[in-house]
């Protein structure tokens, strides 16, 4: 049975697609040599294969390549995956016109004639929600994208988005933000709330804060780079229990892994998580979140344990 059938789906605001309460995230697709996009291809084709079908990139992962290798890997399995990709404004692109202009750009890298949901990145100060919003508006009315969302708005950016669309008769379909269980500030600065008010899909990205919530990593065994800097032994050490408590989950539903927990965490909560997959074992991992749900007591145990700043 596959996850499409255990599992039901869910509408992307109120006009977008159905999809499973699930998708990946392509930001590292289009790094790497052959061997790398050989695995990313086997991630999309598990993902695909497993009944979930939305991919989540934009123009500015890996300079346009993630949206090339999508929209190739789309071409090699005759998919019609549901694709949902974002404008960033370069310091040339600030007009409404441009907004248009970047999506015919990132549909020919795809491969497609029109996209399933076209976001705004970032809120750009040099660029005002009017603008950003006319220009999206513009690009349903030119048929590119059947709807529209925005990413990393606040809730007071976001019901000023949703206004301005709504003069213009577009609805908002998704936000997405940066959402897990050692991120909560969604449910603490009012925007899930205001999602949930409005009809507008939360979309999690960074659902598993770097590998942290997948037990990848101990305080004897810290991250490198700059997330070992900002995520030491202090830090691991102050998040044990809640991987202790997992981890626990996990083994009251028949082996599932603490990261698969975590995703099913945020399903749990009503947004829908983006994990990333950079091969086919990952795109397995992110599966087994679906067709089971953990129960009200355990989310709320979890909420309990997961008080960080």
């Amino acid at each position: 049975m596959t996850v499409h059938e255990q599992t039901a789906t869910i509408q992307l605001g109120p006009d977008g697609p159905e999809v499973q309460p699930f998708g990946i995230g392509t930001r590292t697709w289009g790094y790497g040599d052959e061997k790398a996009t050989s695995d990313r291809q086997a991630a999309f084709e598990t993902t695909l294969g497993a009944g979930i079908t939305l991919f989540d990139t934009a123009e500015v992962y890996a300079l346009g390549r993630s949206e090339k290798l999508l929209g190739s890997f789309m071409l090699a399995k005759g998919s019609a995956a549901v694709v949902m990709t974002k404008y960033a404004p370069f310091p040339w692109r600030f007009g409404r016109q441009s907004i248009v202009n970047a999506l015919r750009s990132s549909l020919k890298r795809l491969g497609r004639d029109q996209v399933d949901l076209y976001m705004i990145h970032w809120p750009y100060t040099l660029i005002s929600i009017e603008t950003l919003m006319a220009g999206l508006a513009d690009a349903v009315e030119a048929g590119l994208t059947k709807t529209v969302g925005v990413s990393n708005f606040s809730a007071t950016q976001m019901q000023h988005a949703y206004d301005e669309l709504a003069e213009r008769n577009v609805p908002i379909a998704t936000n997405q933000v940066a959402y897990s269980l050692l991120k909560r500030d969604p449910e603490t600065n009012g925007l899930l709330d205001l999602c949930n008010q409005l009809g507008v899909t939360l979309v999690a990205y960074a659902p598993l804060a770097s590998g942290l919530l997948t037990g990848k990593y101990t305080p004897e065994r810290t991250p490198s780079g700059l997330l070992g800097l900002r995520r030491g032994k202090r830090y691991l050490v102050k998040v044990q229990p809640l991987l202790t408590l997992l981890q626990e989950i996990g083994e009251a539903h028949g082996g599932k892994t603490m990261g698969q927990v975590a995703l099913n965490w945020i399903i749990a909560k009503g947004a829908l998580p983006i994990p990333g997959a950079k091969n086919a074992q990952q795109a397995e991992e992110n599966v087994g979140a679906l067709g089971w749900s953990i129960s009200d007591v355990e989310v709320a145990s979890l909420d309990a344990v997961a008080q960080f700043d």
